[in-house]
């Protein structure tokens, strides 16, 4: 089997080709770098094929996907600064990426009949209530141009194609990019207090466990729509950051405040992420680990890529 994957200098990418490494998968990463530009490692995503694609260009897209020809496409590119997509002079560039270059994938996709799974978004919804959102509820209400763009990228996948995943996923940490986690880290080494939002609710996703999953769906025909975040219950940021703390072995202190109180940000987030993934057991899919032990190992991979943090 052979599979394309796009995003490869980001967090989920990296991952996922190091995960078709393992398991001996030909893999082939994309990016928009003229080279590879992740982190510089051992691992096999320096090593493995590298393409440099913009995928809002379509033309240069299905003759990328034409000439690779995979079975299967993991598309993880995508626009990601969701304040900096308010920005009446980014909305176009955002949609161009999240919208278009996903409607390139899967136009080229439907012409060699690979399969496609396309990374998602919690943000597709309006965030109220406290219920689960179910993978196949499709009352969308997105609060932001990000949500928006990534729900219409959903809608050219599932309106395209026929062999499709659409996963969706929240509060992302890895070890190849910027996350929560890191930027909680370098805080507290700076801050005797912290201010963390307490009323907004979901479940972090390791990219590495996350990676695993997806190339055990992409493996299987058990199309359809999915959620996918590391097990061990729903919790607040403020929540996150104090287990973040006391692993790391911080002693700042964290206070909560309401995402009024600690003030409103270019782009609205919601306060209801969590996410349903009883869909992942009954389709026969391991789930992913607890997120406890997550940020345990995570603490330990930043440590073994030379990040230093205060014990």
């Amino acid at each position: 089997m052979k599979v394309f994957v796009t995003g490869v200098a980001g967090q989920l990418g990296h991952d996922v080709m190091n995960e078709l490494a393992k398991r001996g998968i030909e893999g082939v990463g994309s990016d928009i770098a003229p080279a590879y530009a992740g982190i510089k490692d051992e691992s096999a995503v320096v090593t493995m094929p590298y393409v440099s694609l913009d995928i809002t260009d379509g033309a240069a897209v299905e003759k990328a996907i034409e000439e690779i020809h995979p079975d299967a496409v993991i598309h993880c590119a995508a626009w990601t600064a969701v304040d900096m997509a308010e920005d009446d002079d980014k909305v176009a560039k955002v949609r161009a990426v999240n919208a278009g270059g996903t409607q390139n994938i899967a136009n080229a996709a439907k012409k060699i009949d690979a399969k496609m799974l396309y990374l998602s978004t919690d943000y597709v919804f309006n965030g109220q209530g406290t219920t689960p959102w179910d993978p196949d509820c499709r009352d969308y209400q997105p609060l932001n141009v990000y949500g928006q763009t990534k729900l219409e990228g959903e809608l050219a996948v599932a309106n395209t194609l026929s062999k499709y995943f659409i996963v969706r996923i929240a509060w992302v940490f890895g070890l190849n990019g910027k996350n929560f986690i890191k930027t909680m880290l370098n805080v507290g080494k700076t801050h005797d207090t912290v201010r963390v939002v307490d009323d907004q609710i979901g479940t972090p996703t390791y990219t590495y466990d996350l990676a695993r999953l997806l190339v055990d769906m992409i493996m299987s025909d058990k199309y359809g729509y999915y959620h996918a975040t590391n097990e061990g219950g729903y919790i607040s940021w403020y929540d996150f950051t104090c287990e973040i703390y006391r692993q790391a072995g911080y002693s700042t202190k964290v206070v909560p405040v309401t995402t009024e109180e600690y003030g409103l940000s270019k782009a609205k987030r919601p306060f209801n992420s969590r996410l349903d993934k009883s869909k992942l057991v009954r389709n026969g899919f391991t789930p992913l680990p607890t997120w406890q032990d997550a940020l345990n190992r995570y603490l330990d991979e930043l440590k073994n890529a030379g990040d230093k943090i205060n014990n």
